[in-house]
Protein backbone atom coordinates (compact mmCIF):
# COMPACT_ATOMS: atom_id res chain seq x y z
CA UNK A 1 0.00 0.00 0.00
CA UNK A 2 1.45 3.22 -1.13
CA UNK A 3 2.31 5.61 2.02
CA UNK A 4 0.27 8.96 3.03
CA UNK A 5 3.55 10.88 2.03
CA UNK A 6 4.12 9.56 -1.36
CA UNK A 7 0.41 9.98 -1.89
CA UNK A 8 0.66 13.34 -1.78
CA UNK A 9 4.23 13.67 -3.44
CA UNK A 10 2.63 11.99 -6.29
CA UNK A 11 -0.40 15.04 -6.68
CA UNK A 12 2.16 17.33 -6.15
CA UNK A 13 4.68 16.01 -9.04
CA UNK A 14 1.36 15.31 -11.20
CA UNK A 15 0.34 19.19 -10.62
CA UNK A 16 4.21 19.94 -11.85
CA UNK A 17 3.97 17.76 -14.64
CA UNK A 18 0.53 19.38 -15.84
CA UNK A 19 2.42 22.86 -15.66
CA UNK A 20 5.51 21.20 -17.74
CA UNK A 21 2.57 19.63 -20.36
CA UNK A 22 1.03 22.81 -21.10
CA UNK A 23 4.02 25.09 -21.60
CA UNK A 24 5.10 22.95 -24.05
CA UNK A 25 3.01 23.69 -26.70
CA UNK A 26 4.26 27.11 -26.54
CA UNK A 27 7.92 26.74 -26.21
CA UNK A 28 8.34 29.94 -27.98
CA UNK A 29 6.86 32.02 -25.24
CA UNK A 30 9.13 31.13 -22.83
CA UNK A 31 11.55 33.53 -20.71
CA UNK A 32 14.80 31.32 -20.50
CA UNK A 33 17.84 32.81 -18.69
CA UNK A 34 20.97 31.48 -18.09
CA UNK A 35 21.37 30.84 -14.55
CA UNK A 36 25.24 29.94 -14.89
CA UNK A 37 27.67 29.28 -18.05
CA UNK A 38 25.34 27.15 -19.62
CA UNK A 39 22.93 26.17 -17.12
CA UNK A 40 19.20 27.06 -18.17
CA UNK A 41 16.02 27.68 -16.11
CA UNK A 42 12.75 29.52 -17.50
CA UNK A 43 9.78 30.63 -16.24
CA UNK A 44 7.97 27.52 -16.24
CA UNK A 45 10.85 25.83 -14.03
CA UNK A 46 9.42 28.36 -11.39
CA UNK A 47 6.09 27.79 -11.98
CA UNK A 48 6.04 23.88 -12.06
CA UNK A 49 8.03 24.59 -8.76
CA UNK A 50 5.24 26.63 -6.84
CA UNK A 51 2.66 24.13 -8.24
CA UNK A 52 4.55 21.55 -6.54
CA UNK A 53 5.65 23.04 -3.25
CA UNK A 54 2.04 24.36 -2.83
CA UNK A 55 0.56 20.94 -2.97
CA UNK A 56 3.46 19.79 -0.30
CA UNK A 57 3.21 22.35 2.27
CA UNK A 58 -0.58 22.18 2.11
CA UNK A 59 -0.58 18.68 3.41
CA UNK A 60 2.58 18.99 5.58
CA UNK A 61 3.63 22.24 6.37
CA UNK A 62 5.45 21.83 8.77
CA UNK A 63 7.98 20.00 6.75
CA UNK A 64 10.83 22.69 5.04
CA UNK A 65 11.86 22.63 1.58
CA UNK A 66 14.64 22.59 -0.49
CA UNK A 67 13.91 23.58 -4.43
CA UNK A 68 16.04 24.17 -7.47
CA UNK A 69 14.91 27.33 -8.23
CA UNK A 70 13.89 28.95 -4.92
CA UNK A 71 16.36 27.68 -2.34
CA UNK A 72 15.85 26.85 0.89
CA UNK A 73 12.29 28.01 2.58
CA UNK A 74 11.92 27.51 6.46
CA UNK A 75 14.20 25.36 9.41
CA UNK A 76 11.38 23.76 11.30
CA UNK A 77 12.05 20.09 11.70
CA UNK A 78 14.09 16.74 10.74
CA UNK A 79 12.05 16.21 7.58
CA UNK A 80 13.13 18.60 4.11
CA UNK A 81 11.26 18.12 0.79
CA UNK A 82 14.11 18.75 -2.17
CA UNK A 83 12.25 19.23 -4.99
CA UNK A 84 13.37 19.39 -9.06
CA UNK A 85 10.37 20.77 -10.78
CA UNK A 86 12.31 20.12 -13.88
CA UNK A 87 14.99 17.79 -14.50
CA UNK A 88 16.42 18.27 -18.00
CA UNK A 89 15.92 22.06 -18.52
CA UNK A 90 18.09 21.82 -21.46
CA UNK A 91 15.66 19.25 -23.15
CA UNK A 92 12.65 20.67 -21.98
CA UNK A 93 13.33 24.64 -23.68
CA UNK A 94 14.35 22.97 -27.36
CA UNK A 95 11.63 20.52 -27.41
CA UNK A 96 13.32 17.33 -26.61
CA UNK A 97 10.89 14.90 -24.83
CA UNK A 98 13.00 13.73 -21.99
CA UNK A 99 12.89 15.38 -18.63
CA UNK A 100 10.96 15.10 -15.07
CA UNK A 101 9.92 16.14 -11.67
CA UNK A 102 11.89 14.64 -8.94
CA UNK A 103 10.83 14.58 -5.50
CA UNK A 104 12.41 13.24 -2.18
CA UNK A 105 11.11 13.61 1.65
CA UNK A 106 14.53 13.53 3.28
CA UNK A 107 15.12 13.26 7.01
CA UNK A 108 17.91 14.42 8.78
CA UNK A 109 19.81 14.00 5.64
CA UNK A 110 18.85 10.35 4.02
CA UNK A 111 15.62 10.33 1.42
CA UNK A 112 13.10 8.16 3.06
CA UNK A 113 10.23 8.62 0.20
CA UNK A 114 10.44 9.54 -3.49
CA UNK A 115 9.09 10.55 -6.61
CA UNK A 116 10.12 10.61 -10.23
CA UNK A 117 7.19 11.49 -12.49
CA UNK A 118 8.29 11.65 -16.53
CA UNK A 119 5.18 13.34 -17.80
CA UNK A 120 5.57 12.52 -21.39
CA UNK A 121 5.90 9.05 -20.61
CA UNK A 122 3.54 9.31 -18.06
CA UNK A 123 5.89 7.08 -15.79
CA UNK A 124 5.40 7.37 -12.34
CA UNK A 125 8.48 5.86 -10.34
CA UNK A 126 8.21 5.85 -6.47
CA UNK A 127 10.06 4.35 -3.68
CA UNK A 128 9.58 3.93 0.37
CA UNK A 129 12.52 3.40 2.76
CA UNK A 130 12.34 -0.14 3.65
CA UNK A 131 9.18 -0.91 1.17
CA UNK A 132 10.80 -1.38 -2.51
CA UNK A 133 10.70 0.68 -5.17
CA UNK A 134 8.28 0.99 -7.91
CA UNK A 135 7.13 2.01 -11.78
CA UNK A 136 3.54 2.50 -11.92
CA UNK A 137 2.66 0.88 -9.39
CA UNK A 138 4.83 -2.68 -10.11
CA UNK A 139 7.99 -3.79 -8.26
CA UNK A 140 10.90 -3.10 -10.33
CA UNK A 141 14.22 -4.22 -9.50
CA UNK A 142 18.26 -3.65 -10.68
CA UNK A 143 19.68 -5.39 -13.71
CA UNK A 144 21.68 -8.49 -12.69
CA UNK A 145 24.69 -7.75 -14.96
CA UNK A 146 27.67 -9.07 -12.87
CA UNK A 147 30.57 -6.32 -14.57
CA UNK A 148 31.33 -3.60 -17.80
CA UNK A 149 30.79 -6.09 -20.21
CA UNK A 150 27.93 -5.52 -22.61
CA UNK A 151 26.51 -3.28 -20.25
CA UNK A 152 24.35 0.09 -20.98
CA UNK A 153 25.81 3.07 -19.05
CA UNK A 154 24.56 6.79 -18.74
CA UNK A 155 26.79 9.59 -17.92
CA UNK A 156 26.44 13.38 -17.86
CA UNK A 157 28.92 16.59 -18.38
CA UNK A 158 28.03 18.94 -16.24
CA UNK A 159 29.00 22.68 -17.20
CA UNK A 160 30.31 23.07 -13.78
CA UNK A 161 32.92 20.40 -14.35
CA UNK A 162 34.18 21.18 -17.81
CA UNK A 163 37.66 21.85 -16.46
CA UNK A 164 37.64 18.04 -15.63
CA UNK A 165 36.45 17.28 -18.85
CA UNK A 166 40.02 15.48 -20.24
CA UNK A 167 39.79 12.80 -17.22
CA UNK A 168 36.17 12.18 -17.67
CA UNK A 169 36.67 11.57 -22.06
CA UNK A 170 39.64 9.06 -20.31
CA UNK A 171 36.93 7.18 -18.19
CA UNK A 172 34.82 7.14 -20.68
CA UNK A 173 37.13 5.76 -23.25
CA UNK A 174 38.09 2.89 -20.57
CA UNK A 175 34.42 2.09 -20.07
CA UNK A 176 33.56 1.79 -23.69
CA UNK A 177 36.72 -0.89 -24.29
CA UNK A 178 34.07 -3.22 -21.63
CA UNK A 179 30.61 -1.66 -22.06
CA UNK A 180 28.37 -1.96 -25.02
CA UNK A 181 27.20 1.95 -25.08
CA UNK A 182 27.59 5.15 -23.02
CA UNK A 183 23.76 7.60 -22.59
CA UNK A 184 23.69 10.90 -22.28
CA UNK A 185 20.06 11.54 -21.70
CA UNK A 186 20.44 15.66 -20.13
CA UNK A 187 18.23 14.07 -16.78
CA UNK A 188 19.67 12.77 -14.10
CA UNK A 189 16.69 12.20 -11.92
CA UNK A 190 15.33 9.72 -15.16
CA UNK A 191 18.75 7.76 -15.23
CA UNK A 192 18.86 6.79 -11.99
CA UNK A 193 15.07 6.05 -11.77
CA UNK A 194 16.39 3.66 -15.05
CA UNK A 195 18.70 2.50 -12.99
CA UNK A 196 16.97 1.06 -10.24
CA UNK A 197 14.07 0.22 -13.58
CA UNK A 198 17.28 -2.23 -14.81
CA UNK A 199 16.73 0.18 -18.27
CA UNK A 200 20.52 1.52 -17.52
CA UNK A 201 22.97 -1.19 -15.92
CA UNK A 202 24.45 1.98 -14.29
CA UNK A 203 24.59 5.91 -14.30
CA UNK A 204 27.61 8.50 -13.08
CA UNK A 205 28.18 12.26 -12.74
CA UNK A 206 29.88 14.78 -11.52
CA UNK A 207 28.53 18.49 -10.55
CA UNK A 208 25.06 17.20 -9.16
CA UNK A 209 22.98 18.81 -6.75
CA UNK A 210 20.53 16.95 -3.63
CA UNK A 211 17.27 18.28 -5.76
CA UNK A 212 18.61 16.18 -8.84
CA UNK A 213 19.76 13.00 -7.20
CA UNK A 214 18.19 12.69 -3.91
CA UNK A 215 14.88 10.62 -5.04
CA UNK A 216 17.14 8.76 -7.18
CA UNK A 217 19.62 7.71 -4.91
CA UNK A 218 16.05 6.03 -2.75
CA UNK A 219 15.13 4.36 -5.62
CA UNK A 220 18.30 2.73 -6.88
CA UNK A 221 18.43 1.54 -2.93
CA UNK A 222 15.24 0.34 -2.77
CA UNK A 223 15.52 -1.74 -6.41
CA UNK A 224 18.70 -3.08 -4.82
CA UNK A 225 21.59 -1.07 -5.51
CA UNK A 226 24.36 0.77 -4.26
CA UNK A 227 25.06 4.24 -5.05
CA UNK A 228 28.03 6.14 -3.65
CA UNK A 229 30.77 8.57 -4.67
CA UNK A 230 33.76 8.11 -7.15
CA UNK A 231 35.91 6.83 -4.68
CA UNK A 232 33.06 3.79 -3.19
CA UNK A 233 32.19 6.27 -0.11
CA UNK A 234 28.93 7.36 0.81
CA UNK A 235 26.94 9.77 -0.34
CA UNK A 236 26.76 12.86 1.80
CA UNK A 237 23.70 14.40 3.10
CA UNK A 238 20.99 15.42 0.69
CA UNK A 239 19.79 18.43 2.36
CA UNK A 240 20.99 22.11 1.95
CA UNK A 241 24.23 20.55 4.11
CA UNK A 242 24.66 18.83 0.93
CA UNK A 243 24.64 21.72 -1.47
CA UNK A 244 27.99 21.56 -2.80
CA UNK A 245 28.40 19.94 -6.19
CA UNK A 246 28.63 16.36 -5.69
CA UNK A 247 30.36 13.17 -8.03
CA UNK A 248 27.75 9.96 -7.49
CA UNK A 249 27.62 6.49 -9.41
CA UNK A 250 25.02 3.98 -9.47
CA UNK A 251 24.09 0.28 -10.68
CA UNK A 252 23.96 -3.50 -8.88
CA UNK A 253 26.36 -4.23 -6.34
CA UNK A 254 28.75 -6.02 -8.68
CA UNK A 255 28.65 -3.57 -11.26
CA UNK A 256 28.47 -0.96 -9.54
CA UNK A 257 32.15 -1.62 -8.40
CA UNK A 258 33.69 -2.30 -11.65
CA UNK A 259 32.46 0.95 -12.78
CA UNK A 260 33.92 2.46 -9.43
CA UNK A 261 37.00 1.08 -10.32
CA UNK A 262 37.12 2.21 -13.37
CA UNK A 263 36.25 5.15 -12.70
CA UNK A 264 39.22 5.36 -9.96
CA UNK A 265 42.17 3.88 -12.36
CA UNK A 266 41.60 6.23 -15.24
CA UNK A 267 42.06 9.22 -12.80
CA UNK A 268 38.92 11.06 -13.33
CA UNK A 269 38.48 9.95 -9.28
CA UNK A 270 42.10 11.72 -8.38
CA UNK A 271 40.86 14.68 -10.58
CA UNK A 272 38.31 15.95 -7.69
CA UNK A 273 41.45 15.86 -5.26
CA UNK A 274 43.77 18.35 -7.35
Amino acid sequence: MQKPAVTIMVKAARAAGDVLLRSAQRLDKLNVVEKATQDYASDVDKNAEDAAIRELTRAMPECSVLAEESGLRGRGGPLIWVIDPLDGTSNYIRGFGHYCVSIALVERGEPIHAVIYDPIRNDLFTASKGAGALLNGSRIRVGERKDLNGALIATGFHPRERERTPAQLECTRQILLQAEDIRRSGSAALDMAYVAAGRLDGYFEAGVKPWDVAAGVLLVREAGGRVCDYNGSQTGPLDERGIDSRHILAGNLKLSDALQKVIATSGYAASFRR
